[in-house]
């Protein structure tokens, strides 16, 4: 029988209905059945995961992407851990705020609605099966997942922890689909189903999302790129800003939010940059310098202007000297990606000042950039990070695939 994508896409449209009006403790009894069944399921998981990364390796697929396509026992854990902590959240579907009576005597409020139907178009991530497919579950969306070649084994044996599940509560099984088939012509097919889905999320890298983006008739959700920010203010305890550097850059690198530039007042630059070039050193980073600071690292290569709009995604780093605070934030300003900016300083009044003028989706002070995700932010996991800003911007949990309605409440009012 030959698949069809559209015929997909019209079941989870159908079954997302059914979902819609599942209880909270309903679909929260799932959730926990696919965290069972994860553990359960784990050897047959790793086992398909195995035949990924080995096929990966024979093709030279990138670290980074190798990275992010291999599981272990504690990722699985972890996964199940936090499809737990999913379900443990608040249900946002259906939850009302802001009713107000107006004038007239009606009584104006909003209220959460799921999306409808995602779909989700991602490489190498095996995790975003299950974690898109628990957030989206949780919303009252079904999703449609078509991961990429790399990892098909991985996933399809994920689906079956989300299909047995389902199938154990009587739940439409269509309202969780893994695209069997990664051919490029059944995505390309997808983009164009706007009458069957609402939503698409990529998530892979740079060339993927903007082939989405421009060839899509379905609205997006952008992250093109994570070039995540490191500014030590002269204000700054150097300790603490070294460990905000080696945790950020060399903790894992093939991810979104580990650290590609670092900026460092000129005051604090001759105490700090020594430092940060023998960390660095010994972690063998790559070090992109300007020309204020190349003196400090031995090797280091000159810093182009390509360096400070780069994902390195490696043990690669760009560093600047900058003249002042303002300096830095012009910096951002031109080259921030819209992921993670990080200040570290002892100034308080500088800190609230970053965090007033930075606008990118996580803004911190003091704490390291690898703390810009979904678990970490108390969302239990993440769909995606959005750097645009419509409709959601930054890790997107459960409540950001939920949509608000106005709801009307009278006695007969008519208008006048």
């Amino acid at each position: 029988m030959t698949f069809s994508i559209k015929q997909m896409a019209q079941k989870a449209r159908i079954a997302s209905r059914q979902l819609a009006k599942l209880t909270s403790v309903k679909k929260n009894a799932v959730l926990h059945s696919i965290a069972d069944n994860l553990e359960s399921m784990t050897d047959s998981i790793l086992a398909a995961n195995k035949k990924d990364v080995e096929a990966g390796r024979q093709a030279d697929l990138a670290e980074s992407m190798l990275d992010r396509l291999t599981l272990s026992k504690q990722a699985i854990a972890n996964i199940a851990d936090a499809v737990r902590q999913i379900a443990a959240q608040d249900d946002p579907v259906g939850s009302i705020r802001d009713i107000r009576r107006q004038p007239s005597g009606i009584e104006v409020g909003k209220m959460r609605i799921p999306l409808g139907v995602i779909a989700m178009i991602y490489e190498s991530r095996p995790n975003v099966t299950i974690d898109a497919a628990a957030l989206c579950f949780k919303a009252g969306n079904a999703v449609v997942l078509r991961g990429g070649k790399e990892a098909l084994h991985s996933n399809l044996a994920l689906a079956e922890c989300i299909k047995a599940a389902l199938q154990a509560h009587n739940v439409d099984p269509n309202v969780v689909v893994v695209v069997p088939d990664p051919d490029r012509a059944i995505m390309n097919e997808l983009m164009t189903l706007n009458e069957e889905i609402d939503l698409i999320i990529p998530r892979g890298g740079e060339g993927l999302i903007r082939f989405v983006s421009e060839n899509s008739r379905i609205p997006v959700i952008q992250h093109y790129k994570g070039v995540c920010h490191l500014y030590v203010d002269n204000a700054a305890d150097e300790a603490k800003a070294l460990g905000l550097l080696q945790n950020g850059k060399t903790q894992r690198t093939g991810v979104c939010n580990a650290l590609e530039t670092l900026l460092v007042h000129k005051d604090i630059a001759p105490s700090f940059l020594p430092m940060a070039a023998a960390m660095l050193a010994e972690h063998k980073v790559t070090v992109h310098a300007c020309a204020q600071s190349i003196d400090y690292f031995e090797g280091a290569e000159p810093a182009t202007d390509e360096d400070w709009d780069t994902e390195y995604l490696a043990l690669e780093i760009a560093v600047r000297v900058v003249d002042s605070f303002d300096a830095a934030v012009e910096h951002l300003e031109q080259y921030s990606s819209g992921h993670t900016e990080v200040i570290a300083t002892q100034d308080y009044s500088r800190a609230q000042q970053f965090i007033r003028s930075v606008n990118s989706a996580v803004v911190m002070a003091n704490a390291s950039s690898r703390f810009s995700d979904g678990g970490e932010l108390g969302l239990g996991a993440e769909i995606g990070i959005s750097t645009s800003k419509l409709h959601a911007y930054g890790p997107m949990g459960a409540e950001s695939l939920t949509t608000e309605k106005f709801i009307v409440l009278g006695d007969g009012h008519i208008r006048q």
